[in-house]
């Protein structure tokens, strides 16, 4: 939680530059909560360059890509996780790339209600 409350700032449009090993940290912290929450193998969730998981119960992949792939930016990523973005709306919004029946976070986020 303190990783993801460091960048708020940034997230706010407060600060206009975050220093990038906060960025990663509280990227790899909060996929790694994701993946806690929501155990499984069957989705994978990419925010590159810092981290990528997998979770979702469900059919277990093992080889190549995976056939539910959800891949975002940093920001993206971290404004879902703490609420200040829906799923829907990084959707439509083009802000998310989700392929696969299986990817759709909308039951599992926010992740974190840092700052509201």
């Amino acid at each position: 939680m303190a990783a993801v409350e460091a960048v708020l700032p940034w997230l706010d449009g407060v600060e206009d530059t975050l220093d990038r090993p906060k960025l990663a940290a509280a990227v790899r912290l909060s996929l790694r909560t994701l993946a806690q929450d929501a155990p499984g193998k069957s989705v994978e969730v990419r925010v590159p360059p810092f981290a990528a998981v997998q979770c979702v119960q469900g059919i277990r992949h093992t080889r190549g890509t995976p056939p539910n792939v959800i891949e975002m930016d940093a920001r993206t990523w971290l404004e879902l996780a703490t609420g200040r973005l829906t799923w829907v709306d990084a959707l439509a919004g083009d802000r998310v790339a989700a392929s696969g029946s299986r990817a759709d976070l909308s039951a599992l986020l926010p992740l974190l209600r840092a700052g509201s």
